[in-house]
């Protein structure tokens, strides 16, 4: 029942939400959910109650809830110094040491950290970079970008371009001409069911290579891919694809820029994905656990190799032309700064490999043989469940019977939270790096139960 019907209506007649079914929401039809509180694992609404967040938020909130370091951190700072910009040079003291640490704890050949908002807006500087870096190279052809079809980079222009997910194309007008995508690394959904893992990897490098051998590498400037797919299903990469696909990318001379706004700072058990793949980037995304969203920021770490032409960019053709009012806002500097320290202090990197590990075995291990579930995957702190009508031929229920948001919805009232993902049934978790073994075990028990019971009324 609802304790403040006034809120409710207010929200309604008010609110513009993203990614919700506008008119269900207006009219009443659709459920929403106000939130008032949290605590580690754990989130509370309006209505009292109490239920473990086994999504982190949206993939974000790492270090859990109620983090007064980062809180105080933040007070501080607006007490301090609320706001300067920082063009022409000009910093704050807490956006300079975020820039020392972030660089500190990322791969060897990255040099600067480019700080903005968000996700999708960090990877349209990234592409604006590219282009700016093919320019001064005098290679003014070279400006496609390929992408993978279930890669999700953003919600703008170019970045909802690049993201590989029907929804966000549909009457968007979107994807712009520059952005091309290739196979997605989703072993699953193969389709052909003959074939191996590595024959599927040298099927998605073969698939790549023609790509490029048909637009022209000449053309094309950079690829773009996460380490592991996230809101296109939460896809771990077959062994050995990220192998296949660098040595194409470094051949036909493509920057790689790798999101990890899901991965960096410790959600698969490694300070980054690209340590935990082997992946050496030329750009490197990053957003959600910089500040485990306690305040909105982004970055964009570039190489050393990509620095320098930026750096001959500027001298050639004076200062570069791009920046946001809020570019490493002191704000956000000073969550990033608190939420890092505290990333190490409660060892929640190692945290996420070990209970990851637990945690994703024990959801294979309830869930694996049930007759409805075709795929349990994961890696760290990362974790999803694929529901199929039969199992045997790989037949997937009809999507109008909504089954992922089904068993979400019965997820929620066993007192957990999950996501149901686009493009599939697909029940994703993406807990807080702070979760025990004994609230993982929780949430496995809570997800069998609502799993039987979706499955059982259908």
């Amino acid at each position: 029942m609802l304790t403040n019907d006034q809120l409710d209506k207010w929200d309604r007649e008010n609110f513009f939400h993203p990614s919700t079914h506008l008119a269900q929401h207006a009219r009443g039809e659709s459920a929403s959910r106000i939130v008032t509180g949290g605590s580690g694992v754990y989130i509370e609404d309006r209505d009292g109650n109490r239920l473990l967040d086994g999504f982190a938020g949206l993939y974000c909130v790492n270090v859990g809830y109620g983090q007064q370091k980062i809180a105080e951190a933040i007070a501080e700072q607006a007490r301090k110094l609320a706001y300067y910009h920082a063009y022409v040079g000009h910093g704050t003291e807490v956006s300079i040491t975020l820039s020392k640490m972030v660089l500190d704890r990322a791969p060897a050949n990255m040099s600067k950290v480019y700080f903005g908002l968000g996700g999708s807006d960090a990877n349209e500087t990234n592409i604006k970079l590219v282009w700016y870096y093919n320019n001064v190279l005098g290679r003014p052809a070279k400006k496609k970008i390929i992408s993978r079809w279930r890669g999700y980079h953003g919600s703008g222009l170019v970045t909802g371009s690049l993201t590989g997910l029907d929804p966000f194309h549909k009457k968007f007008d979107l994807p712009l001409s520059q952005v091309i995508h290739t196979e997605a690394p989703f072993y699953f959904r193969r389709a052909d069911l003959a074939m191996s893992e590595a024959e599927f990897v040298a099927h998605c490098a073969s698939e790549l290579e023609a790509m490029i051998e048909r637009e022209g590498a000449d053309t094309i400037a950079a690829f773009i891919g996460e380490p592991v797919l996230g809101t296109g299903g939460i896809v771990p990469p077959p062994e050995g694809y990220w192998a296949a696909i660098q040595p194409i990318l470094k051949k036909h001379d493509i920057l790689l820029i790798v999101d990890e706004v899901v991965t960096g700072f410790g959600r698969l058990g490694t300070m980054f994905g690209s340590d935990h793949y082997g992946i050496e980037a030329d750009i490197i995304t990053i957003a959600k656990g910089l500040t485990s969203a306690y305040a909105p920021l982004s970055g964009s770490i570039i190489s050393d190799k990509v620095w320098k032409v930026l750096e001959d960019g500027t001298d050639e053709f004076g200062p570069i032309g791009h920046g946001w009012t809020y570019s490493a806002h002191p704000i956000g500097a000073a969550a990033g700064v608190a939420n890092l320290e505290l990333i190490d202090e409660m060892g929640l990197v190692s945290n996420a490999e070990t209970t990851g590990a637990f945690f994703n075995k024990a959801m294979a291990d309830a869930l694996a043989d049930h007759p409805n579930v075709g795929d349990v995957r994961g890696e760290g702190l990362l974790c999803a469940i694929e529901f199929v009508e039969d199992k045997a031929n790989r037949t997937f229920f009809d999507p109008a019977k909504k089954v992922g948001p089904q068993v979400s919805e019965a997820l929620v009232r066993n007192g957990a939270i999950a996501r149901a993902m686009p493009q599939g049934d697909i029940l994703g978790f993406a807990p807080p790096l702070c979760l025990s073994r004994d609230e993982a075990e929780t949430l496995v028990a809570a997800t069998l139960s609502a799993v039987d019971t979706v499955m059982k009324s259908l």
